[in-house]
């Protein structure tokens, strides 16, 4: 397929539209663009979306927050940005997260960077030239020296692969690009395909709205109730007082979270049983995540995993009055952590409603979708509305549906063939003057995404004014340092309990995806020390080019 048009010219002094092409207006590109602002560098903004805000803008669906709570889910870059943002709930609901990152975007001056509805369909470097011509869903091409896909890692929904969708009489929606105007459950037959983050979030609200709701499981999941609540305005002003304080730890912890419960910094060794239930009874009323953190050991030791996972078990059998329905809703076979775990609002109660039910799809699998409704092996279910709620081709599925071509005629595609292959997440050999923003082989699936936004941002911001300063016309990892990081993020992964699991950390979600760790599964802390004596060594296995 012909992207770029044969107008511009192609002399050896071409001067390129933009210093920096962003793509994405997530949090990652949000940040970028006031980095690069405040550089003084040109930079522009192609967001495929109507609006800001990345996932928090595509996955309106009812139900739909976050799972970090919202006073460390924020920016730290701007003191008055963190006195003066106030939060409604502890935990964000998606609406207060997208109505915040567009004050950030307007406060900053950042809008006019902006270009919405607008998607890259392509990008090729200019070898002579030294710079990336981008092909737009416009018909218009473009021109920079440097390119930063910050497309992010969920954000490429799984593909539907079941029979039949297309001769569904009613109403077929994803949770992923959820209808901005209401949709309307009231006196509805609603199926919801799948059990995963976006499934335990939108459940309990159609639930409490649909004449029946049935839900079609593959696995279940672990998930912790998020214990939200109003949020308490002197709490809020006690942290604001030591704001600064909280930042610092953040930064300097292998989650990135420390609000309501600090994260342990040693292992369950030496620990009685009834000290670990002890704690992991006080994380698990505190809400949210904070399980994950409860001992530094608890990703690498089956058995303390296993003890884990069983008080997560428990709790569910508690809440699920039919024991039959508990045993199907019950996750086993695979460690607490190899799939991510939930944090739900009232989940696993929802099934004590005489409207909801559950189809396991291990016993009864769909075999087609019919106008009527969803064909089990053993039954024809009727419908007004399916949900489906399936996931993501994640980590590569958004960057890989672009056509991306490097040094040489190289196609990423090509060279992520068999698994992403970078240094540090950050770039990959072949691809002069193209960063990548919180796709693959970063720390963030573990640690707390808006914290890895600013690190990430820094990285890339300081190593274009590091070229500017030197006068380097490009940059790119040597092919050395691209195989050593990769087979250490490969290495990393296999001695934790992630692999274990299915899952989309592993791009096992997704038929024909390779089975490879997609990111780094060694704590930030460790990813953060390879970075920083990479920097301090002279960009160590980056390769510079001269003017």
């Amino acid at each position: 397929m012909v992207y770029f048009s044969q107008s511009r010219p192609l002399s050896t002094h071409e001067r390129p539209d933009h210093d920096v092409i962003i793509v994405g207006a997530g949090f990652m590109g949000i940040y970028l663009a006031y980095r690069m602002k405040t550089a003084n560098l040109s930079a522009t903004i192609y967001e495929a979306g109507g609006g800001v805000g990345g996932t928090w803008y595509w996955n309106r669906y009812p139900g739909a927050a976050c799972d970090i709570e919202s006073l460390e889910y924020s920016y730290s870059f701007s003191s008055e940005l963190e006195q003066e943002w106030t939060w409604s709930r502890r935990f964000p609901p998606q609406k207060e997260i997208e109505d915040y990152l567009n004050h950030v975007t307007d406060r900053f001056g950042l809008r006019d960077m902006m270009h919405f509805n607008t998607r890259i369909q392509a990008a090729r470097y200019d070898e002579r030239e030294k710079l990336w011509r981008v092909a737009l869903s416009n018909g218009q091409d473009v021109t920079a020296r440097f390119v930063v896909f910050a497309v992010g890692e969920l954000s490429e929904p799984s593909p539907v692969t079941i029979a039949g969708v297309e001769r569904f009489a009613g109403r077929v929606l994803h949770t992923f690009g959820w209808p901005e105007e209401e949709v309307c459950f009231r006196g509805k037959r609603v199926a919801v395909i799948g059990t995963g983050s976006s499934a335990i979030q939108i459940i309990p609200e159609i639930a409490s709205d649909a004449e029946s709701l049935t839900v079609f499981q593959r696995t279940p999941n672990f998930s912790i109730p998020v214990n939200d609540q109003p949020m308490d305005p002197d709490f809020e002003r006690e942290v604001k007082d030591s704001i600064q304080s909280l930042r610092r730890i953040e930064r300097n912890s292998n989650t990135g979270v420390d609000l309501k419960m600090a994260t342990l910094e040693h292992t369950s060794e030496g620990a009685t049983d009834d000290e670990i239930e002890a704690e992991f009874e006080r994380r698990y009323e505190a809400g949210g995540l904070y399980l994950m953190s409860s001992y530094t050991d608890i990703m690498t030791n089956e058995d303390i995993n296993e003890k884990l996972a069983e008080f997560v078990r428990r709790r569910i059998r508690e809440k699920v009055k039919d024991p039959e329905l508990a045993r199907l809703l019950t996750p086993t076979g695979y460690p607490f952590g190899a799939k991510r775990p939930c944090a739900d609002r009232n989940y696993f109660e929802t099934f004590n409603r005489d409207n909801v039910h559950l189809v396991d799809l291990k016993s009864d699998p769909i075999e087609e979708i019919t106008p009527e409704g969803i064909r089990t092996s053993k039954s024809l279910h009727e419908f007004d509305i399916i949900v489906f709620a399936t996931g993501f081709d994640a980590v590569t599925g958004a960057i890989g549906k672009i056509d991306i071509q490097g040094r040489s005629g190289r196609q990423l595609k090509d060279h992520w063939a068999q698994g992403p292959r970078t240094v540090f997440g950050f770039m990959s050999n072949g691809f002069p003057n193209m960063f990548m923003a919180n796709i693959a082989h970063c720390p963030y699936d573990t640690y707390n995404t808006i914290r890895g936004v600013e690190f990430t941002g820094e990285w890339i911001s300081d190593m274009i004014e590091h070229m500017r300063r030197e006068i380097f016309v490009s940059v790119e990892p040597t092919a050395d340092a691209e195989d050593d990081f990769t087979r250490l993020v490969s290495e990393i992964a296999e001695g934790t309990l992630l692999v274990k699991a299915d899952s989309w950390y592993l791009g096992a979600n997704v038929p024909g995806k390779p089975r490879v760790a997609l990111s780094w599964f060694g704590g930030f802390r460790s990813y953060r020390a390879k970075v920083q004596d990479a920097v301090r060594d002279g960009y160590s296995g980056f390769h510079f080019e001269d003017a």
